[in-house]
């Protein structure tokens, strides 16, 4: 198979635009076209459906199983070139980690602080997005490792549990609960994240656990937002403790305690792509976050 025909394919169905593929690899558009014409010829087989102006580009069957492989072929390539660049005993290069905004203000840090105190000339990009988002840049193999709070729901993502965060219901200091806790849950205005966000995965289930359903609620971007609205009397959450904890501490939002004093927590996992070997800089970032 001609690898260079793989990687045109392979970008043109990453990008989903014969122009955009073009512009990324620096060839012109007929040669993207002439590439693709030269696999599926090799291959027997149609790889692209070919969509009417102002449709979106499609993959048919057999494309998208030749996608998969080469996203596995280009990561291999991709570790192999940090693997060789790495061979000086992390003397230099890149660790790029994918983390969710909460593991990132909070629990990352003094690992961090750790890793490049320890490996001062390792530069270290911290991408913060959702865990939806960080499990796609996983498999475009744009980060090298990934904290998140969800769990994975792509099979080619591995997950390790890495430790356990604690939450709790928070309501504004004003707000007087019922004695049936949850019939008032039920009917409070709930904040919540957005859909893809590890946070309002965990929220929904642990609170259905807990038979409450937030059937009125608004969606925020953060944490952060969501515990200064709860504060100002917008509604309730269910957000991890670090988060709320000076608001608490400010006397702004209230806790609300949980039957026989039954602590909430969700598990944070550390991901990477099954597909991708580790770099050496990955390896010893992944063995500091385990050696507590």
């Amino acid at each position: 198979m001609n690898l260079h025909a793989l990687r045109v394919f392979y970008t043109v169905a990453k990008l989903g635009s014969f122009s955009g593929a073009a512009e990324a690899l620096f060839i012109s558009q007929p040669a993207v076209s002439k590439a693709l014409k030269e696999l599926e010829y090799q291959l027997n087989i149609q790889l692209i459906e070919r969509a009417s102006k102002g449709k979106k580009l499609t993959l048919s069957e057999g494309g998208q199983a030749l996608f998969e492989h080469a996203r596995s072929i280009f990561a291999i390539e991709k570790a192999a070139i940090e693997d060789i660049k790495s061979r000086t005993g992390l003397k230099r290069g890149t660790l790029v980690i994918g983390t969710s905004t909460t593991i990132a203000s909070y629990w990352l840090p003094p690992y961090l602080a750790n890793f490049c105190a320890q490996y001062p000339h390792i530069k270290v990009e911290v991408q913060v997005a959702n865990t939806a988002q960080i499990e796609l840049a996983l498999l475009e193999c744009t980060i090298d490792l990934a904290l998140v709070e969800g769990t994975p729901i792509e099979p080619h993502i591995i997950s390790k549990h890495w430790q356990n965060d604690l939450m709790s219901i928070v309501i504004p200091s004003n707000f007087k609960p019922a004695k049936n806790l949850n019939a008032w849950l039920n009917k409070q205005f709930w904040l919540l994240r957005e859909p893809g966000s590890g946070t309002l995965e965990m929220s929904v289930k642990l609170l259905a656990q807990h038979g409450v359903i937030a059937e009125r609620s608004m969606q925020l971007g953060s944490n952060e937002a969501i515990a200064r609205a709860v504060a100002q009397g917008m509604g309730v959450a269910l957000l991890p403790n670090v988060v709320t904890e000076d608001l608490v501490q400010l006397g702004k939002l209230t806790r609300l305690s949980q039957k026989n004093n039954e602590q909430l927590s969700r598990p944070l996992y550390q991901l990477h792509y099954k597909d991708r070997p580790s770099s050496h800089a990955a390896q010893a970032f992944e063995k500091s976050l385990f050696s507590e």
